[in-house]
């Protein structure tokens, strides 16, 4: 009977697809609250008076940056992968869903609360206390969101593997690109019918997170569950434990770092892209502010189709290194051109931004399951950890550069309210060569598997 039981829950079809659904759901939360404030750059940079928060360009790329601060330089993300090992993937998911709950608190209050126009320095530079507070919230949420992230790769591992995994992962992250969707598309709609206040939608946002909050609570419940059953059954398989001398074992694989190289190169060119993108349609493309993330908005929403449809074919097909190879040649073309200044039109703009979702969808799809074909399971939470602290680099530091490139050499005026006016082609040649650099890493990531044999082109599905 007990035997019976634990084949249905570990077994189960639909209880690994139901666990999909509540982890997915918790995480499309947290990535509403992460790219809310993109379409929001416009207002941001109005004058106090005018409903905005007098913010520059490098204001706003600071903030953004902020993002991966904690993640990168007090390496929290690595400690979170550590955590994950040693502590698995209750423990862990909870406590990261805490700190996206504390930092999405901080960072409301820094922009809802009047600090009077005070300001406070900070290595020689002068700090608005709204600027200083949000970041930072937004940095604690970093945290969260992103221990939060290889928590659920680690839970798709362990209900998926040797089955439908790689399309659970593209399910999973097409479920939260519709909350980067949703954050891009109806974050400007929000902010007008609360009569542009800045900090209404976070705090809709943080609503939306506690509910994601009580998903994970179900899933505690069934994970739980399931590793009652698998300790009554003397066949099932026992994980070696967690040595922090795993670390340097993930480190010295070449395959590793290709594949954490492909991923800030890859990333960095699409995320950042996505909160100047906004500013881009007003600036370059003549769009309405409050309709300003309604075209890029679609590109997280074509990932809703594509990335799972593109991780069944890597299930059943494989060719994983050639989707990412295929992918980064497609972001070259795209960012490239964009950053063409004769071509204007939205419609250019439109299937720029659908075929961005394409190459978006191929890369992911083929990355993420590559990773446990590199690395052994009870180092995975470790290796993504290592691997999402690469990529916090990009996160980090792209949104600073591009602010501070847009502030120094972009801008060509003002509008009538004092706003500065844009001219977006240096950075779009910017994230142009990190798609180059990209094809450079799938390139090595490719002859490294033929060198070592670990599957990468080889299908998921175990028959």
């Amino acid at each position: 009977m007990k035997e019976h039981i634990q084949r249905k829950l570990s077994e189960s079809k639909t209880a690994r697809w139901v666990v999909l659904s509540l982890v997915a759901f918790t995480m499309l939360c947290g990535y509403f609250i992460t790219d809310m404030m993109a379409p929001l750059q416009d207002l941001l940079q109005s004058p106090v008076g005018g409903g905005g928060l007098g913010w520059t360009g490098d204001d706003y790329g600071t903030f953004t940056s902020a993002y991966g601060w904690f993640n990168v330089f007090f390496l929290m993300l690595i400690f979170g992968g550590m955590i994950l090992d040693k502590m698995g993937v209750r423990f862990t998911g909870l406590m990261a869903t805490c700190i996206m709950l504390i930092g999405v608190a901080i960072k409301w209050y820094g922009v809802s609360h009047d600090f009077g126009g005070e300001t406070v320095s900070i290595f020689g530079s002068a700090w608005g206390y709204p600027l200083l507070v949000a970041s930072l919230g937004y940095a604690l949420f970093g945290v969260g969101i992103e221990i939060a992230g290889i928590t659920v790769s680690k839970i798709i591992v362990k209900w998926f593997k040797g089955k439908e995994m790689a399309l659970a992962m593209g399910l999973e992250m097409a479920t939260a690109r519709i909350g980067t969707g949703l954050a891009i598309g109806l974050t400007p709609l929000l902010c007008r019918a609360f009569n542009n206040v800045i900090s209404m939608p976070i705090l809709i946002g943080l609503i939306l997170l506690c509910i994601g909050t009580l998903s994970f609570l179900v899933f505690v419940v069934m994970d739980k569950r399931r590793d009652e059953q698998d300790a009554l059954d003397a066949t099932a398989e026992v994980e070696e434990p967690f040595r922090v001398s795993d670390i340097f074992e993930i480190i010295k694989l070449k395959g590793f770092w290709y594949i954490a190289l492909l991923c800030v190169l890859f990333y960095s060119a699409v995320f950042p892209f996505l909160k100047f993108a906004p500013s881009l349609m007003i600036n370059k493309f003549h769009i309405e502010a409050s309709l300003s993330g309604i075209i890029p908005s679609l590109l997280p929403f074509g990932n809703i189709l594509l990335t799972p449809l593109f991780g069944n074919l890597y299930d059943r097909k494989g060719k994983g290194a050639t989707i990412m190879l295929l992918g980064s040649i497609m972001l070259v073309i795209i960012h490239f051109t964009f950053s063409l200044p004769f071509l204007d039109n939205w419609l250019i703009a439109l299937v720029l931004i659908i075929l961005l979702g394409i190459a978006f969808s191929l890369v992911p799809s083929a990355m993420w399951p590559s990773v446990p074909k590199i690395i052994p399971e009870n180092k995975l939470g470790t290796a993504y950890s290592l691997i999402f602290w690469v990529q916090n680099w990009g996160l980090m530091g792209v949104p600073l550069l591009i602010g501070k490139v847009l502030d120094n050499y972009c801008i060509t005026g003002h509008t009538d309210a004092g706003k500065p006016i844009y001219d977006y082609t240096i950075p779009m040649i910017i994230f142009t060569c990190f798609g180059v650099l990209a094809i450079v890493f799938a390139i090595l990531l490719k002859a490294e598997d033929k060198k070592k044999g670990y599957g990468l082109q080889k299908a998921n599905i175990q028959k």
